[in-house]
């Protein structure tokens, strides 16, 4: 550190404290060369996680934001608080493991959707509706069917299965 007095580059820590935050380390300082005190303070310098829109704007990562859509379509459902944290944390690692730290919002939808369809199937086909902006009657069954295909499926797997 630059002692702010003189100008001398040396310097010894005197004390070092952390806030109640954690977020922050305090530290006094004295200058080797003048004896004079200071306090310098560290915080970890953090890079914000980006959400590329669809028109190409970007902004940031509202953790908040994308709980509130999926709490909409999660509505009178018996979908726990816990298991949307738990999603919406699995679309964060996906942003911190990014070494750009952007996502699409076309990525997240993919992702909250994926999660959802294993948690809810009617949350699933309310996100979907919003998410995928059903224009018609239509787009809404085929999804559905989809859905009731991957469903028909499952259970042929599970029947298929030897000792049931």
């Amino acid at each position: 550190m630059t002692c702010p007095f003189c100008g001398h580059r040396g310097d010894r820590v005197v004390d070092s404290r952390e806030s109640k935050e954690g977020d922050l380390v305090r530290r006094r300082r004295e200058c080797l060369k003048c004896g004079r005190r200071f306090t310098t303070y560290e915080r970890i310098d953090e890079i914000p996680y980006m959400v590329i829109k669809k028109d190409g704007r970007r902004e940031r990562f509202d953790r908040q934001k994308v709980l509130a859509g999926l709490l909409k379509a999660c509505e009178k459902r018996p979908v726990s608080m816990n298991s949307l944290a738990k999603l919406v944390d699995q679309v964060e690692a996906r942003l911190s493991e990014s070494p750009d730290r952007e996502i699409t919002t076309r990525e997240i939808g993919e992702m909250l959707m994926e999660g959802l369809r294993a948690l809810d199937k009617i949350a699933y086909v309310r996100f979907a509706s919003v998410y995928r902006d059903f224009q018609d009657v239509e787009a809404f069954f085929r999804e559905l069917e989809e859905l009731m295909r991957q469903r028909r499926a499952e259970s042929e797997a599970q029947e298929s299965q030897p000792g049931r």
